[in-house]
């Protein structure tokens, strides 16, 4: 009985190594790391079989696979503009600022630019407190717009001290030096043009009433020519 049992349990241990020759072990099949900024990859994998045998050579095989992939990329930090603060209210300055942002490069800058209205306007008012009219409104005349409203008005600006109907004429022989000098010369341009179209369209149309008064003429002529010649004709039968 004794060395019945020593066999049994040896006969165990045989069939235990065997099983454990037989298993394998399980590895991991992806690899994952983290790195700040980086991009993080995961991936998975499954395999599923399964076999049945049936009686008489017949045989069902099913097969299943999936697979998980998974990329990551990390959002970049922003450029913020930087901003600019006028510590006063009496100063003729702009801020601006920009900045542009893309993945890994972020640039931003902002700089101070004067604002010239804004400087002829408190000259033209220091000016004027002084009592310098005629200086205040030339300072104001240095903007284009304001030169042709005051054209406009039929009070050209001030020129070389001279004012009104004066200081017309002289803006006319040096209209070189005007400030609205490329909007005037187009606004030339473009009168001219209109003044060539309404002179052609005048010569067509004069042109045409000659023609319409020479067609007139002929077709009276004509009217009287034959009236004439009925007139000689019953005369002739008078008689």
């Amino acid at each position: 009985m004794g060395k019945s049992m020593k066999y049994y349990f040896t006969g165990i241990l045989i069939i235990l190594v065997c099983l454990l020759t037989l298993i394998k072990p399980a590895y991991p099949g992806s690899t994952q790391t983290n790195t700040s900024g980086s991009n993080t990859a995961i991936e998975g994998g499954y395999t599923s079989t399964a076999t049945t045998t049936y009686q008489s050579g017949s045989e069902s095989t099913s097969t299943t696979n999936n697979t998980t992939n998974s990329d990551i990329r990390s959002s970049p930090p922003s450029a913020s503009a930087p901003s600019y603060n006028a510590m006063t209210q009496d100063v003729c300055a702009v801020g601006i600022s920009a900045g542009i942002q893309t993945f890994g490069l972020g640039l931003s800058g902002g700089k101070h630019v004067i604002d010239k209205n804004c400087e002829r306007l408190k000259l033209a008012r220091i000016l004027n407190d002084f009592g310098m009219k005629v200086a205040a409104v030339a300072i104001l005349c240095q903007d284009e717009r304001v030169f042709e409203s005051m054209i406009q008005a039929g009070t050209p600006c001030p020129i070389d001290g001279k004012i009104g109907k004066e200081a017309k004429k002289l803006w006319a022989k040096y209209d070189h030096e005007r400030p609205d000098y490329d909007i005037y010369v187009k606004r030339m341009k473009e009168r001219e043009r209109k003044e060539e179209e309404i002179a052609k369209e005048a010569a067509l149309a004069e042109k045409k009433r000659i023609e319409d008064e020479i067609k007139m003429t002929e077709e009276l002529e004509k009217i009287d020519k034959e009236q004439d010649m009925e007139d000689l004709k019953n005369l002739k039968n008078v008689r």
